[in-house]
């Protein structure tokens, strides 16, 4: 038996032996539908004119404009989320697990945003099983995923930022806190999750994997987990779990309605307002209820008592209180129109940003979940708070580019922070997308600052902007690395993608007063007082857009750095310099076989050949003096001097990149070639297309 089965077993041992209560699933129940930022930002003693605006959150997220058509001017705020996909869901959900979602969801999963819609009445026990048969027929062939290892899952879940929103587990000690001290539990509710004791668990995994396919709403994102990472984050949410049974079900014994009644039942509900299910033949959503100017509200879902078919949410006294005030609203204005600002911090609280930053002092992970935020390089620990949590998004319409946004938001490789175990996750284009603009609006600076960064100015000019990066300069080295090279000291972000990334107005607004521009920095103000700062910056800015043909920083920079080795680059290099025993015109050319030569364009002749390593550029780089290169191999051959007068006349590279060189030699054009070959060169020469060749060795 294998080590994942035998855990599995003694997991479901324990748990029914009242020993696993640290899983997550043993979260504290949440009595009424669960909006992440409605709870965190609003309390019954607020006032009424604070309140309305949860209450514009909750028409939106629990959907309530999927069924109640809004007024015109309130479409676009509240526009409904979509709801999970139901495409496949026979295949991720067992039908007694079905069964009871429909018949009581709030039973089944405490906390969920998903109405009741069956009171009891007569016919609905019927209802309920005919919808349950059509779902259980919606099944695909789900690719197999791996095998999933539960302390793997255990330790990722809580590292990656899965606890931003979900409820961690008691048993996990958070890596800054003592052994003898008390874990802290989080004072915020966390988003159920009670139903991934019911999944199929390959099923789990790929939803992990890719939750926007099956979720488009965004509000479960996709945290860029690995298929191997997926997978074990499924087992350790499965280990001993048992889904619950549908007794009352069993009990009823109700006779088969058919998978075309449970469609039909599908429709006149109106579950497509909220759900798709990825059928050419889905049924198509119909306007089902009063448009919202014209409710009530003290009737139907907000009733003290609900009527027999209203769709219950089991929403407590301070929810109702704000849909109150915000359909009140709603039915005597008109929607204000938004700022930039009020637009980025209404998207940003529909998709629960705020669980993991902050923005103009709102947001940020509660101490309970940010002590699970760790590194993984302990000298990021210098840093604080920097190193442990997500940025701040003040300024960040500013900071960032439109490419880099997208590589946050959507895209691959942008995170800058390797030393951070919490990711930055995807909540999808659809869901994201307008809040570009909207940031870049609402982060205008006051008084923008000017560079020029057109790299025509005479100060332009990368070596100086190099310098000052290095050593012996501002020292920027001692805190940035830069490309694969790590920092003098703590891992702060490197500057390898300055320029993609940021926004030059914003690289000097932050270089001249950094602490004003991100609040919390630990970067100095270096740039205090010097007479040419703005001269400086712009030299940094030109190195670093050049920074792929230029040499590191000094403090960065090893000897290494600047060895040219084709072994490596997999391709021949050509390189012009002053090669000793070749000359001041030299062209030293180096094949990945590990064979090198020299021509000497002065006198047209191949000067000297030589095995293993090439050449090291750096005194054409760091010396003015430029002394010659010497070749780094070994067995250096000096050839013959050459006879006849020859007149250089340039060279031209193949296509596998091997250079010929032209020359003239007593009025005949002449063409000269070293090709690797066993044991040396095959030298061939070419005159007036009449090829000779010979073997060059040592």
């Amino acid at each position: 038996m294998n080590s994942l089965k035998c855990w599995s077993l003694f997991a479901t041992f324990a748990f029914f032996c009242g020993q696993l209560q640290a899983h997550p699933l043993q979260a504290e129940p949440i009595n009424h539908a669960y909006v992440f930022n409605f709870d965190q930002f609003y309390l019954e003693q607020d006032p009424d004119e604070h309140v309305v605006n949860g209450g514009f959150l909750l028409l939106a997220e629990l959907n309530c404009t999927a069924c109640h058509i809004a007024p015109e001017s309130w479409q676009e705020r509240l526009k409904a989320k979509p709801g999970p996909n139901l495409g496949g869901v026979g295949s991720r959900l067992d039908a007694d697990t079905l069964w009871l979602m429909i018949r009581s969801p709030q039973h089944r999963k405490k906390g969920t945003q998903m109405p009741g819609l069956f009171a009891g009445e007569a016919g609905d026990e019927e209802k309920v099983e005919a919808l349950v048969e059509y779902l259980s027929a919606m099944k695909w062939d789900a690719p197999q995923m791996p095998a999933g290892d539960v302390e793997r899952g255990k330790e990722l879940y809580h590292k990656v930022g899965c606890v931003a929103c979900h409820e961690p587990a008691l048993d996990v000690r958070p890596p800054k806190v003592p052994a003898d001290a008390e874990v802290e539990k989080p004072g915020n509710g966390s988003v159920p999750i009670a139903l991934a004791d019911a999944y199929d668990l390959n099923a789990l995994a790929l939803f992990l994997h890719d939750p926007l396919s099956m979720r488009p709403a965004g509000r479960m994102p996709d945290m860029r987990l690995s298929k191997e990472q997926a997978a074990d984050i499924a087992a350790y949410l499965h280990v001993g779990r048992v889904a619950e049974k549908a007794t009352a079900r069993a009990a009823l014994k109700i006779p088969k309605q058919g998978i075309e009644k449970g469609r039909e039942v599908f429709e006149k509900m109106n579950c497509v307002a909220c759900h798709a299910n990825g059928s050419a033949d889905a049924p198509i959503r119909k306007p089902a209820a009063k448009p919202m100017n014209q409710l009530n509200a003290q009737n139907g879902c907000l009733a003290e008592k609900q009527a027999s078919g209203t769709p219950r949410f089991d929403l407590n006294d301070l929810q109702k209180r704000a849909l109150k005030l915000a359909l009140a609203t709603i039915q005597k204005e008109e929607a204000p129109k938004l700022t930039a600002q009020e637009k980025v911090d209404w998207q940003m609280s529909r998709l629960n940003c705020y669980a993991c930053h902050d923005r103009d002092g709102k947001g940020g992970p509660e101490d309970p979940r940010a002590q699970f935020f760790g590194v993984n390089d302990s000298t990021a620990e210098s840093l604080g708070q920097l190193a442990h949590l997500p940025p701040t998004l003040d300024k960040v319409g500013r900071k960032l580019t439109r490419g880099w946004f997208e590589k946050i938001l959507w895209g691959k490789d942008g995170s800058v922070r390797p030393y951070m175990d919490t990711r930055m996750p995807n909540f999808g284009r659809e869901q994201t997308e307008m809040m570009i603009g909207w940031l870049n609006e609402a982060d205008v600076a006051e008084k923008p600052v000017t560079i020029d960064v057109s790299g025509l100015g005479k100060h332009h000019r990368a070596e100086a902007g190099r310098q000052l990066l290095g050593a012996k300069g501002l020292a920027c080295v001692a805190c940035h690395g830069l490309k694969e090279r790590k920092s003098l000291g703590p891992p702060v972000i490197r500057l390898t993608h300055t320029v993609a990334r940021l926004q030059p107005e914003y690289f000097k607004e932050l270089l001249l007063n950094p602490q004003a521009t991100q609040l919390g920095t630990v970067m100095p103000p270096m740039f205090v007082g010097r007479k040419k700062a703005d001269l400086e910056i712009e030299s940094i800015w030109t190195y670093l857009r050049e920074v792929e043909g230029q040499p590191l920083p000094e403090g960065l920079m090893s000897s290494e750095d600047f060895e040219l080795k084709p072994g490596k680059a997999k391709r021949v290099i050509i390189f012009r310099s002053f090669i000793e025993g070749a000359g001041s015109h030299a062209i030293g050319v180096g094949f990945p076989s590990g064979v090198n030569a020299a021509f000497d364009a002065k006198t047209s002749r191949w000067a000297v050949i030589w095995k293993g390593r090439f050449l090291d550029a750096m005194s054409n780089w760091q010396d003015r003096a430029m002394p010659p290169i010497k070749p780094l191999g070994t067995n250096v051959k000096e050839m013959p001097a050459a006879t006849g007068e020859r007149v250089f006349g340039g060279y031209k590279v193949g296509k596998d990149g091997v250079p010929t060189f032209l020359y003239r030699q007593d009025g005949q054009q002449v063409e000269d070639t070293l090709r690797p070959v066993k044991g040396g060169f095959e030298h061939i020469i070419t005159v007036n297309d009449k090829q000779t060749k010979e073997i060059l060795s040592w």
